[in-house]
């Protein structure tokens, strides 16, 4: 015998559709409401009804007992059904509607009633409260069923008290007068319930477009699985409002940004701040795949309009993709150096060997001599000015890669850096990225030369780099350092732009600053302060002399030779 497994049994109860659900539920609210409000009319509505029969009552009562032929009468006749207490009471009786009217003495004894029968004899109910002279209102039940009643005191032409009058309004007109009500109250309140039922539907269409006619359960796994993709990508994802205030945000984005949850909610500039990401991600720069630095991170952002106003901005780190792209463009650069070395090592080595083959043996050793000799005065001047061997090992390297290129790369004779760096790695990305631009500047103009000075000022990094390039136009000098801006045809791995951008973020960062003026003698002059960049020192180490400008000009050395040294 065939079953179905429990967990693809189809459920009883509500629709799944969101439809069939809001509706339903509308439409339980508005019939509630409904009924809900007729019980809160119809209760308070009885209670009224009921107040007003015995105040009614109550009124002919008083009018019956202020008729001076009825006191008249209760003292000088007897109580008989055709005495003339009976004639007026019952003219009283059916003039006003009244179910009775009882007219009695101070013994309680009856002089008119409804019932002819019942004259003579003690009322039903007891009579005191208005024989004490107040005013009686009740619902009570006597001898003619339940009725409203009201008995006020009768008194004579000396306002002594002689009896009382009773006056009773059935209770069973009270009731045909509230029952009465009740249909044209549901009239009401179907007329309500209608337009609550097409203002459910109406609404419940909505919804139905809105939701695209799913289940509720299906809104909800689609919410988890949304927030488990916008939480689980490796892509920073930033959702903004029509008014620009940024409504979520994926975990990756509160990285890339370095913000948290307390931007959600505030504009772009109170999150962010001004800048360059800023204006990217609020549209005010438009573009696919735009660079932009926030921090020490290169960003690539795009953005994309919704149909409510906002937009959702994307965001890749590209940091260590541009650092690995500057890896390779280095390692090009060493190996088109090293090509070179190799070169101009077989032309020394041709040189020896026919120095050899001749026998000038003298010649020979001396020309080995000025080779090595030229190789450890490159590396012995360049560490005796710059005492870390992080940016020591730099300019060395980029001094093969001057050379062949055909540029002079010199070394200032003021450049002095201790040992004492706070943080060697950013000054070599400072410095390799000036040196890099300035290589570039100078690259195919005669008498090209760059020249690097770095020295410290107390606990002060200066670092200036000087080419003989074209230089820089004066209206151009701070758009250099904006992200994306380059001169320049982009490399093979991406975009270019990111390199000055970040010296100057570098630079900030540390409470220093990146600016550009004019070299003396024309070109370009960067000029990098980093302040705290030195570590404090209990004994600073003892200032060399300074020697002569260091050069990789010589066609003799691969790195920095001295242009003017002791022979």
């Amino acid at each position: 015998m065939n079953r179905t497994p429990p967990a693809r049994r189809r459920r009883l109860g509500l629709p799944r559709r969101v439809f069939s659900q809001v509706l339903l539920m509308q439409l339980a609210i508005a019939a509630g409401v409904a009924v809900l409000a007729t019980g809160l009319f119809l209760a308070p509505l009885s209670h009224q009804l009921d107040e007003q029969a015995m105040r009614r009552a109550l009124a002919i009562a008083e009018t019956t007992a202020q008729n001076p032929q009825i006191a008249r009468n209760l003292q000088s006749t007897a109580p008989t059904a055709d005495g003339p207490v009976q004639r007026e009471a019952e003219r009283i009786r059916k003039a006003t509607g009244a179910e009775y009217i009882v007219v009695m003495d101070t013994h309680g004894t009856r002089w008119s009633h409804t019932d002819a029968w019942q004259i003579g004899e003690h009322v039903s109910t007891s009579p005191d409260a208005a024989l004490a002279g107040e005013e009686v209102m009740e619902i009570d039940t006597g001898t003619l069923g339940r009725s409203a009643r009201g008995k006020v005191p009768l008194y004579d032409a000396g306002h002594h008290i002689i009896g009382a009058v009773s006056v009773g309004i059935a209770y069973d007109s009270v009731r045909a007068k509230l029952v009465g009500t009740i249909p044209s109250l549901f009239a009401y309140a179907g007329g309500a319930l209608a337009a609550g039922a097409l203002a459910a539907w109406l609404i419940s269409r909505r919804v139905q477009r809105q939701t695209r006619d799913l289940a509720f359960s299906d809104i909800a796994a689609l919410l988890a699985e949304r927030e488990a993709m916008l939480h689980g990508i490796r892509e920073g994802v930033v959702a903004l409002d029509r008014e620009g205030r940024i409504r979520l945000l994926n975990d990756e984005a509160r990285r890339l940004l370095g913000i948290g949850d307390e931007a959600v909610g505030r504009s772009l500039d109170e999150a962010l701040g001004g800048g360059r990401t800023t204006d990217v991600l609020a549209g005010r720069v438009t573009g696919t795949d735009l660079l932009t630095v926030r921090g020490q991170r290169v960003l690539v952002a795009n953005r994309m309009p919704t149909d409510d106003g906002g937009a959702v901005a994307t965001l890749r780190d590209r940091t260590e993709l541009e650092q690995l792209g500057r890896e390779l463009d280095s390692t090009r650069g060493l190996i088109d150096a090293l090509r070179a070395q190799d070169h101009e090592h077989a032309n020394r080595m041709h040189t020896l060997l026919g120095l050899l083959e001749l026998e000038m043996y003298d010649d020979a050793v001396e020309f080995v001599g000025e080779v090595v000799g030229d190789h450890r005065a490159t590396a012995e001047q360049v560490t005796e000015k710059i005492q870390d061997p992080l940016l020591a090992a730099l300019l060395v390297g980029k001094a093969t890669v001057a050379a062949e290129r055909g540029v002079a790369l010199w070394v200032s004779d003021r450049t002095w850096l201790p040992d004492r760096l706070v943080d060697p790695r950013g000054l070599v990305t400072v410095v390799g990225n000036l040196v890099d631009n300035a290589l570039d500047a100078v690259a195919a103009t005669p008498h090209a030369r760059v020249e690097v000075e770095l020295r410290a000022e107390g606990r002060t990094a200066v670092l200036e780099v000087s080419d003989t390039g074209p230089g820089i136009p004066a209206d151009r000098r701070e758009q250099i350092f904006t992200e994306g801006w380059s001169t320049k045809q982009p490399p093979a791995h991406g975009k270019r732009g990111i390199g000055l951008s970040l010296v100057r973020r570098l630079a900030e960062r540390q409470g220093g600053k990146a600016t550009v003026d004019e070299a003396p003698g024309g070109g370009a002059r960067f000029t990098v302060v980093l302040p705290e960049a030195l570590a404090e020192a209990d004994l600073a180490p003892a200032k060399p002399a300074p020697v002569g400008p260091v050069s990789a000009s010589a066609p003799a050395a691969p790195g920095l030779v001295a242009e003017e040294r002791a022979r």
